[in-house]
């Protein structure tokens, strides 16, 4: 356990979960101000190793490990992810339209599950916002300073801080205010504003807090979008969708099909559940209310074991040929291994990160590179699929 754990998260986890994550992204707006402070940054949490690259769809990615959509909803953070260790970076949930989301409070720490439960609702400043700010974060570009002279770890010859711009995904959702029949145009409107802008693009028809929205996973209803954007997509940019854990075999597998039909880019495993059973925390401290009642989606340690099925029976519909983005319950590199070698190709988190603390992409990597030596292994491409 570091000095977060033992000292910051028990004076953090005392405020309010929405209030306190506004301020975490004004304080990486901040810290994105100066050569200085993103030298600093990088020196210690950064981890650069050529066994943790990968190329997937043109696109290199340092290292597997991404934020998972919906920290950074409005890119506040786009330019100083990479100088706390991430290897990608995932914006959003975006959607066409502004919109304040659900009413408040609408995040709630699972404290004795190291979860969370969210109904944010697709809080965002809608896609033209997006559009605007990673346009000024392009005309400015990255600043980032390369490691001087001795500030390598002894001992890692091959381990240097990382200077280049890490890739960035876009997630897009559709507005509430847009009937169902209309989601395809919603989504195309959002996807024309931030093609360009984008390294990558989710279409998530999987959060549980948007009326709705998941019955879009129906084969027929995601058709219809995924056809509209890849009709629009000129730049070929990899397109992926993300879908919830709670989907029967039976659906995940139309979603396969679907998928390798309209030539996607992979798939995202998975969005948060719904499912409440198993949870030790029975009571929402802030509303008193069971858990059971309190609508929302779950993420965390919950999540962790559904999340690697689906990855893994993806993994085998596909024989390995459809790339996967792992995501739930991840806080420690056996976690990180367990969903890479089901299959996962990259890897995100969200909900380790509010417990773990910003160490914890730098200690996963670590935990990585220790298990690809172990097993003899030269790339952590080599583990993707490598079940034991």
């Amino acid at each position: 356990m570091d000095i977060y754990q033992t000292s910051i998260r028990p004076l953090l986890f005392k405020a309010d979960p929405e209030w306190l994550h506004h301020q975490t992204l004004r304080l990486l707006g901040w810290l994105d101000s100066t050569h200085w402070l993103h030298t600093r940054l990088q020196s210690s949490f950064c981890l650069s190793d050529a066994r943790l690259e990968q190329t997937l769809w043109g696109v290199n990615f340092p290292n597997p490990i991404g934020l998972a959509a919906g920290f950074d909803k409005d890119g506040a953070g786009t330019r100083i992810w990479g100088a706390v260790g991430f290897g990608f970076a995932e914006l959003g949930t975006v959607t066409y339209k502004a919109q304040p989301g659900n009413p408040r409070p609408r995040l709630f720490r699972l404290l004795e599950d190291k979860a969370i439960l969210n109904r944010m609702g697709f809080n965002n400043s809608g896609a033209e916002a997006l559009a605007n700010r990673l346009s000024q974060v392009s005309s400015q570009g990255l600043v980032v300073t390369p490691p001087r002279q001795g500030e390598a770890k002894e001992g890692s010859d091959n381990k240097q801080l990382t200077t280049d711009k890490i890739p960035i995904g876009i997630n897009l959702g559709k507005s509430k205010v847009t009937p169902l029949e209309e989601a395809a145009a919603d989504y195309l409107g959002s996807f024309r504003l931030l093609k360009d802008l984008g390294d990558y693009f989710v279409v998530n028809v999987s959060s549980p807090n948007t009326p709705g929205l998941r019955s879009l996973q129906d084969a027929a209803q995601l058709a219809g979008i995924v056809e509209a954007l890849q009709q629009e997509n000129d730049a070929r940019k990899p397109i992926l969708v993300k879908i919830a854990p709670d989907l029967e075999w039976d659906a995940i597998a139309d979603v396969i099909n679907l998928a390798q039909t309209y030539q996607l880019a992979g798939i995202v495993a998975t969005n948060t559940t719904i499912r409440r059973d198993n949870l030790k925390t029975q009571h929402i401290q802030a509303t008193g209310k069971p858990v059971s009642e309190e609508a929302g989606g779950i993420s965390g340690v919950p999540l962790r074991q559904r999340s690697t099925e689906v990855i893994r029976f993806i993994y085998q519909q596909t024989q390995g040929q459809l790339p996967i983005i792992g995501v739930g319950g991840i806080f420690t590199a056996e976690d990180a291994w367990e969903k890479i070698t089901a299959g996962a190709s990259l890897i995100q988190v969200y909900t380790g990160l509010v417990y773990e603390g910003p160490w914890m992409v730098r200690r996963i990597l670590e935990g990585l590179l220790h298990k690809l030596e172990e097993r003899g292994l030269f790339s952590i491409a080599e583990a993707v699929g490598r079940e034991e």
